[in-house]
């Protein structure tokens, strides 16, 4: 395939003057190249060094089903593009900082790379992970049960959220892919047929509001944007706060069109504020000149998921690539889906028609869901009960601001909002913030006027309380300080003759209506600002008798008496209105004390729990016309357009979500809370319990969800042309889709029909029932073959239920949610979601990711760094929490050379292994012989103790990777199944070469098959590899089962400790003795001569230790242990060396010794026989060591024999002075000493 491409490569070897993408290209000529699409490099090819690639590896692309490959364009040349050229320069990769890992020696990398792609390719020509339902033929259809079919053909089918196609992922998207790209590699080793499908999510404002902008600058400053004076975009006070990400939509929380960098002088001539959206574009890494084909949404669509596909493909993702498609019309098949999913929802009664408050965009003019936001995405809608506070008599400051502007007799209401309207009888006072700046607005021409800040006047003006909708009339302007001391009517209060309004610095204009009524019997905040304005009325301005009041009881508690705001203040010694964060933990106590446990002790309610008399009080204020429904977002909202949103009360489709309680659907909170907890272990499995109750709060307070919306991409509603549905709300159950998307259509947007042969028009809602489970006949006038409508049903009643969803964290508030009330609305509990793991952010070099700063990291560029397998390996050992994970580069960088080496080693002990023959000694092959490796020098025939030993902790470790692969804990596998499992062949190499004896070649073979079968799951290429390359297996490794080890032998496990810990014991004394003689103490010997080691082995247990073993066997039940009972039993004067030796045999227990031999005080092994075996190693691993010896003490007698040791030890020789190390000796723990040999 030939390309044209803007960064010019010159001709010959020679680079060009300038690169065409920073400068014109003095050539002034194109320069053309070819490369063969399907053995694309995971870069373009690096020759000449010079090249400048970035760019042009975006266009050569893998084909994916039903899009172009985008080729590069013509050359261009700027004519006044200073604003495109500043802004070019400000993102040019060399003058950005950098915190990520440079690369020097590539080498290793790179064969390493060669060989992913190489194995890559070939995953993909066999069709190695399209996965497919037992056929009819080999099933015929409903000749068993769905639920026999899929225990008598295993399953296992996951997903992740669509990623959002406005960008490339990056590696936070990388991570949750992997969470799940393990999972499906683990069920393959399980022997399940195993699905990943992939598709690509397009719903919603977010592209169309881009392309939108582009369409808009186009116009400003042609197509492409060489209009531009750089003036517009110079901003000297732009300071670095993020980069465009390439943002999964539903997880995240940052605008992509607000960017801006900070050069310093020497590095930009401007400072570049990034406020145009052809900028942002830039930032993405989209030339210049192709920018303004984005101007129409539709080729965000046709852009993006084949740069998905690249990026998962080079990651070695088990994708099944047939399954995909993408959201909206653009795919009439997933439209009629969506069409046929709300038409049922609404038939169910789980969508309704009403009016609700909803988080609204004045400017685009509709509800404002999570999608749709560039900040606050999660925040929800605050209903309040708004008091009115009839004006008595002005404040002398406000009565010349306001003159002329009311007229005589309208009655003017300052308005309070408040979430505890069963507190307004112990109103004392009126708060506003004096610096606060408030308006006057007419409600009722003439008649009626609200007092309130201006942001509360704008949400009110989107509920219907002010007479024009979206428009909120001033009539004055005033500072809160203007109308301290005004007289106001406060309803239900005690004081009749009015209340005044006074100042609380606190007050926020951004909370409520900058108008708070003060309770201080049940407010901590009401409480401390009352008492710190009686002791400061001079300071304030106020006359004292203002707020000398009496404060009324109004509820009782169980805890805090019947002043709770009082109590809680002198508990928490809260001692001023600035004391923020201790008022804010009073607050949330004093409400739920008296919420849940209050009684009302005055009013009209006395005596009915605060939980009942609430709403009533409530509503007897409405009804006098006290008060009014007010809500506000409960925090910022702002608009992917840059405004700032508002409640509105609006006429919408919402999803009924919700308790009962709150007017949701009366059945279906329950069941899906029912189905989270699940009690009786046939529920959702979340994998942790932050998880599961994470749903459930969340399940508490969503409430109802607009699902419509007037502007974006995607599905009409079937019964209102005019709306879409929102982007929450068509990815819900699109996992059902992907059961039968592959016999649909053979592209992404559904032009080519699929195997079926159906056309969108023929799937009615009908079908679709029919197809998932919802009925039982064919639809009558049906005009799909029957044998095509068993095939797709069949595969839906295979691959569902949804086996794993994975996700962020932060999706439980919203889409995870969703996703479980739509699959219970929709579906028959046995096609009920069956787990949830949800994962945390991710850091990279353990801070946040962040372009502006350089510590940013693309999924592609980290493939391209340190290759498929390192980068996998690296986002496995990054964590298996719900808390923030790490991706390390130094992490992936190691694992590149750990890998590399580990490949070669395992080619040499297998392909040139040389097998020691009859006669023949280790040592003496070695000496005589070059091997590149002399682990390849091998012996044959039976096995010895080291080898045993060995072999018992593959097993082992093969025990313990299986369980943490089935728990999804990916860190712990690789630590079991790599690390260790490297650990334990060093360990095994080292012995043997220590003894002299070198390794088997049956448990060589057995560790490198074995070692490429723990990291198939997370390292599949680098398994490969060995698998066909080194092994010569004849299939490929990602269809090996994972294997079948017998269980570790306790008494090969309890000699493997003793080694370990015996040797360690040994050669960190050694090391002490050498750090005492570098600085210049005195040591019992000299540890640089020759010297002996004597080790001392008790033959028996000291007698003291019978009644620690009395008490530590009655204490011992069920397997377990009760150390807290056995430390009570044993008398003080003893403890201190009898809880040890509690430690020691509770771990005995508790790796599978036998009770009755640790009871019995038996070791599990031979303990002389071990320490004779570890005798070479040891004359090897300390240094000088001339003579071993190995002594038997007698603790009675104080006396030892020599058992065994190094060649010319005088066994059977008796020791009757022994130095006082050895009377510590018991069994299973020997002591040591060192003492120089004579010269």
């Amino acid at each position: 395939m030939a390309a044209w491409f803007d960064r010019c490569s010159g001709t010959g070897s020679s680079p060009p003057s300038k690169l065409c993408g920073q400068n014109l290209c003095t050539a002034q000529q194109k320069h053309q190249v070819t490369i063969t699409v399907a053995n694309l490099p995971p870069r373009p090819p690096p020759t000449p060094a010079w090249v400048k690639t970035s760019l042009l590896s975006r266009h050569f692309l893998l084909r994916l089903p039903g899009l172009r490959i985008v080729t590069p364009r013509q050359p261009y040349t700027y004519a006044n593009m200073a604003a495109v050229q500043a802004t070019k320069e400000a993102l040019a990769p060399q003058q950005q900082p950098s915190g990520t890992l440079k690369i020097e020696n590539t080498e290793k990398r790179d064969t390493l790379i060669t060989s992913e792609k190489k194995y890559q390719k070939v995953w993909q020509d066999s069709k190695v992970f399209e996965q497919d339902a037992p056929s009819l033929e080999e099933v015929p259809f409903h000749a068993i049960a769905p639920a026999e079919l899929r225990k008598k053909h295993p399953k296992y089918m996951v997903t992740m959220a669509y990623p959002y196609v406005n960008g490339t992922p990056h590696a936070g998207h990388s991570f949750t892919a992997s969470k799940l790209e393990f999972a499906v590699g683990w069920a393959r080793m399980q022997g399940k047929r195993a699905l990943y499908p992939q598709g690509f999510h397009c719903t919603g404002m977010p592209i169309k509001a881009c392309a939108d902008k582009l369409v808009r600058e186009i116009e400003m400053f042609g197509k492409n944007f060489e209009n531009c004076p750089v003036e517009s975009v110079k901003d000297e006070n732009a300071e670095p706060n993020g980069a465009p990400p390439a943002p999964v939509q539903e997880t995240t929380k940052e605008d992509i069109t607000k960017f801006t960098t900070k050069k310093s002088k020497a590095a930009s001539k401007v400072n570049v504020a990034l406020k145009y959206q052809f900028q942002i574009m830039l930032a993405l890494g989209i030339p210049i000149e192709e920018i303004h084909k984005f101007s129409d949404p539709q080729y965000w669509l046709q852009y993006f998921p084949p740069l998905w596909q690249r990026d998962l493909n080079n990651l070695g993702c088990r994708v099944d690539w047939r399954r995909s498609m993408v959201t909206t019309d653009a795919n009439p098949y997933y439209d009629a889906f969506v069409r046929w999913q709300v038409n049922r929802l609404k038939e169910l009664g789980k969508i309704k028609f009403g009016k609700r408050y909803t988080v609204y965009s004045p400017k685009d003019g509709q509800a404002c869901m999570d999608h749709d936001r560039a900040k606050g995405e999660g925040v929800g809608v605050q209903e309040y009960t708004a008091i009115k506070l009839r004006v008595k008599e002005w404040a002398d400051g406000a009565k010349s601001k306001i003159e002329g502007k009311i007229p005589d007799g309208a009655n003017v209401y300052f308005v309070p909002a408040t979430l505890r309207p069963e507190t307004m009888y112990g109103q004392n006072c009126c708060f506003v913030g004096p610096n606060v700046d408030y308006g006057i607005f007419e409600v009722k021409q003439g008649e009626e006027y609200y007092f309130v800040s201006n942001r509360a006047a704008r949400n009110m003006a989107f509920q219907s309380i002010f007479p024009k909708w979206g428009v909120f009339p001033k009539v004055a302007d005033l500072k809160g300080s203007d109308v301290i001391g005004t007289l106001v009517n406060a309803p239900l209060s005690t004081y009749k003759d009015g209340v005044r309004i006074l100042p609380m610095e606190s007050v926020k204009p951004t909370k409520g209506t900058g108008v708070v009524t003060s309770v201080p019997s049940d407010s901590p905040d009401d409480y401390i600002t009352t008492l710190d304005l009686q002791k400061k009325a001079e300071y304030y301005k106020i006359k004292k008798e203002w707020i000398d009041m009496e404060i009324l009881p109004i509820i009782d508690t169980p805890t805090y008496g019947n002043l709770t705001a009082k109590a809680l203040v002198e508990k928490m010694k809260i001692n001023s209105p600035k004391d923020a964060k201790q008022l804010a933990e009073a607050k949330a106590e004093a409400y739920k004390e008296g919420f849940y446990k209050g009684t009302m002790i005055y009013g009209d309610f006395k005596g009915k729990s605060v939980e009942e008399a609430k709403p009533l009080v409530r509503q007897q204020l409405i009804d006098a016309g006290e008060a009014f429904a007010y809500a506000e977002p409960d925090g910022e909202v702002i608009s992917r357009s840059g405004d700032d949103c508002v409640a509105g009360h609006l006429d919408q489709w919402f999803m009924n979500y919700g308790e009962p309680e709150k007017s949701g659907d009366p059945d279906w909170q329950p069941a899906v809370l029912k189905h989270v907890l699940n009690e009786d272990g046939n529920g959702l499995n979340t994998f942790s319990t932050e998880t599961k109750n994470a749903f459930e709060q969340v399940l508490n307070w969503l409430a109802q969800w607009a699902c419509a919306r007037g502007y974006g991409l995607g599905t009409k509603l079937p019964w209102d042309q005019t709306q879409l549905v929102e982007s929450l709300s068509d990815s819900t159950i699109y996992m059902s889709y992907y059961t039968i998307a592959h016999l649909l259509h053979k592209d992404i947007f559904g032009k080519e029909k699929g195997p079926a042969n159906v056309s969108p028009d023929q799937l009615t809602d009908e079908v679709w029932d029919w197809l998932f489970c919802r009925t039982e006949t064919v639809p009558q006038g049906c005009t799909i073959p029957e044998a095509t409508l068993h095939r797709m049903r069949r595969e839906f009643e295979y691959w569902y239920p949804l086996d794993l969803r994975v996700s962020g964290k932060d999706l439980i508030q919203n889409h995870l949610t969703f996703f479980l009330y739509v699959h219970v609305a929709l579906f028959k509990p046995e096609y009920w979601p069956r787990a949830v793991r949800v994962n945390g952010h991710l850091l990279l070099n353990g801070e946040k990711m962040s372009k502006s700063t350089g510590n940013f990291l693309t999924l592609y560029d980290a493939t391209a760094k340190f290759g498929a397998d390192a980068t996998r390996v690296a986002l496995a050992d990054a964590g298996d929490t719900i808390e923030d994970a790490n991706f390390d580069e130094t992490v992936a960088n190691a694992n590149i050379l750990r890998l590399f080496e580990l490949r070669q080693w395992c080619e040499g002990v297998v392909g040139d292994a040389r097998l020691l023959k009859d006669g023949e000694t280790y040592a003496q092959v070695v000496k005589d012989e070059r091997h590149k490796t002399n682990d390849a020098v091998q012996r044959t025939g039976e096995k010895m103790l080291w080898d045993e030993l060995f072999e018992n902790e593959l097993n082992g470790l093969v025990r313990e990777t299986e369980a943490q692969y089935d728990d999804t804990n990916y860190k712990a596998a690789l630590k079991s199944g790599f690390y260790d499992f490297i650990g334990a062949r060093d360990f095994y190499r080292e012995a043997t070469k220590a003894a002299g004896i070198g390794m088997h070649h049956d448990l060589v073979k057995r560790y490198v098959e074995l070692q490429a079968l723990m990291i198939t799951v997370v390292a599949p290429h680098w398994s490969e590899h060995i698998w066909l390359e080194v092994l010569k297996k004849p299939d490929t490794v990602q269809n090996a089962l994972f294997p079948k080890v017998p269980d570790q032998q306790p008494h090969l496990t309890a000699a493997r400790d003793y080694v370990r810990s015996t040797q360690s014991n040994i050669t960190s004394a050694e090391g002490q003795q050498l750090k005492k003689m570098q600085k210049g103490k005195q040591t019992s010997y000299d540890p640089k001569k020759d010297k002996k080691l004597s080790i001392f082995f008790a033959t028996a247990y000291p007698s003291w230790q019978d009644g620690v073993i009395e008490i530590v066997r009655k204490n011992f039940s069920d397997m377990k242990l009760d150390v807290g009972a056995v430390s009570k039993s044993i008398p003080k004067a003893e403890s201190k060396r009898a809880m040890p030796f509690v430690q020691q045999l509770k771990k005995n227990l508790e790796t599978g010794v036998n009770p009755n031999t640790v009871f019995e005080r038996k070791l599990a092994f031979d303990e002389v026989t071990v320490l004779q075996e570890m005798v070479p190693g040891l004359k090897q691993t300390v240094q000088k060591c001339a003579v071993v010896e190995l002594i038997a003490v007698d603790l009675e007698t104080k006396k030892g024999k020599v058992a065994g040791g190094s060649a010319g030890v005088n066994v059977g020789a008796e020791r009757a002075e022994l130095p006082q190390s050895a009377e510590n000796a018991i069994p299973g723990q020997p002591t040591f000493f060192f003492e120089n040999t004579a010269a």
